[in-house]
């Protein structure tokens, strides 16, 4: 029996994995410099090719032509598994990184890679495990739980049912669709407990900042925690023509986001224009410039310990999401974008 599930394993156990280039400056399988730390490890899993979904804003999609080392704009070579695991290891008994975050393509064999991944990474590093994957099932997600996944993140990325289908679904030549999202998340919310399960939603991709903060609050009233990404465009990509979302209006969303998911405000409290545009956050003004100033709102936002450097941005900037604490300059410009300070 032990002789069938060494070979089982193996016969599961993918050999190569992609690694985010700052994670594995971290974990010195490249030599570089960063100007910001991850301090998660952002693992992808391997295939040859490209996904089997068709998201308009993925490098990864079905029918992108970007380069398939490419995930939103940041580039993940590949390594040896077992490589990437023993520096995994090393550096995770050294504290500098503090969780694993595994972004999974869509492909027939990934949730026995997966299962075997997890596993495996669970015996070389005592650090949670996050993935973001697309389960289709409960079958799926009860397998990650067991494998040893602490957090699982099933991403909404758009707003509004019509822009999920116009960008992931049927409109794509996705498989996806709005209602069995909602299903797979509920489905998580009962396998990992509430608090346990995040999604995402990208800001700039044709939403208002009311739609924007209304399935926030519907997350946040779910248990799951959503993080904002800006829309990045990619050339190859079906949406390399679009352009970013307004810095402005990105921090405006950010502070919702904050708002909503701290309790101190609710999307009915908040006020908006006949354009969508956030007038108000439904808070006195003396609390919500201290939150301000407090710059939390306007960090990465994601998993535990996730800070996701330069994921949507050149470290040049703009910054639409700080991976590390803000300089004074930048907290001052930020102030400027609300007539609260």
């Amino acid at each position: 029996m032990v002789e069938n599930a060494n070979k089982s394993f193996v016969r599961h156990f993918p050999a190569l994995i992609r690694v985010s280039t700052g994670t594995a400056i971290v974990l010195e399988l490249l030599k570089g410099k960063l100007d910001a730390e991850p301090t998660t490890a952002y693992l992808m899993t391997y295939k040859a090719g490209k996904c089997t979904a068709n998201c308009g804003f993925c490098p990864q999609a079905r029918g992108s032509k970007s380069n398939t080392e490419l995930l939103s704009r940041v580039s993940w070579p590949t390594f040896p598994t077992s490589n990437a695991l023993t520096a995994l290891s090393n550096v995770s008994k050294q504290g500098k990184i503090k969780r694993v975050c595994i972004q999974a393509l869509n492909y027939p064999s990934v949730f026995v890679h997966l299962e075997a991944l997890v596993k495996e990474i669970k015996k070389h590093a005592a650090i949670p495990v996050s993935v973001s994957c697309q389960p289709l099932n409960k079958e799926n997600i009860q397998l990650l739980a067991k494998a040893g996944v602490d957090r699982l993140g099933i991403a909404l990325d758009a707003a509004t049912e019509a822009l999920f289908n116009k960008v992931k679904g049927k409109g794509a030549g996705g498989s996806y669709s709005w209602e069995n999202q909602f299903c797979m998340l509920s489905e998580a919310i009962a396998v990992f407990g509430r608090g346990n399960v995040s999604t995402h939603v990208i800001v700039g991709l044709g939403e208002t900042e009311k739609e924007a903060a209304q399935i926030i609050q519907k997350c946040v009233d779910m248990s799951v925690l959503p993080a904002l990404f800006a829309f990045t465009s990619i050339r190859g990509t079906a949406l390399e023509n679009n352009s970013p979302p307004p810095l402005e209006s990105y921090r405006r969303v950010q502070l919702a986001r904050y708002l909503m998911v701290k309790g101190s405000s609710r999307f009915e409290d908040m006020s908006f224009d006949n354009e969508g545009k956030i007038t108000s956050f439904g808070l006195a003004n003396q609390k919500l410039n201290s939150i301000i100033e407090g710059d939390a709102p306007f960090l990465t936002s994601g998993c535990p310990d996730c800070n996701r450097p330069f994921y949507n941005e050149k470290p040049s900037g703009p910054i639409y999401n700080y991976p590390r604490k803000l300089s004074h300059e930048e907290s001052e410009k930020i102030k400027q974008y609300f007539n609260y300070c």
